[in-house]
């Protein structure tokens, strides 16, 4: 037996950031499979089994571009957050491609508010959007 689809798969490489941020998800009442790498987040965004959220922090990724392009083929960009750093893709790039954006400096409650209405507006009958 498979197990349920997660609400929200969240890639961050830092361990520190991933762990609070998936802690307050969780707290918020979603189901979160959180990784520290793209090939284990790709696992869960198969068809038919995709998650209502993307959750993807640049800092630490060795390839951003790559993976953003990649993860644009696999979820309706409505259904991904990614959140900027300096010295990571800047913003005004990422958000080009049609994915919403937090940039850091952030706090934990920033990043679980964009999570909590990306999955709104994203699931909402105007948006229209189906993954």
């Amino acid at each position: 037996m498979r197990p349920p689809v997660p609400d929200i798969v969240l890639l961050a490489t830092e361990w520190q950031p991933r762990a609070l941020i998936r802690a307050q998800l969780i707290e918020e009442g979603f189901e979160v499979v959180a990784t520290n790498t793209w090939p284990m987040m790709r696992r869960h965004l198969r068809p038919g089994v995709k998650p209502r959220l993307a959750l993807v922090d640049l800092k630490g990724l060795s390839n951003p571009l790559t993976l953003l392009n990649d993860l644009r083929v696999l979820m309706n960009p409505d259904h991904v957050l990614v959140l900027t750093a300096l010295g990571t893709t800047p913003a005004s790039e990422v958000e080009r491609v049609g994915f919403r954006t937090v940039s850091r400096p952030v706090v934990i409650e920033d990043v679980v508010r964009a999570a909590r209405e990306a999955i709104r507006s994203a699931t909402s009958p105007q948006s229209g959007a189906v993954s």
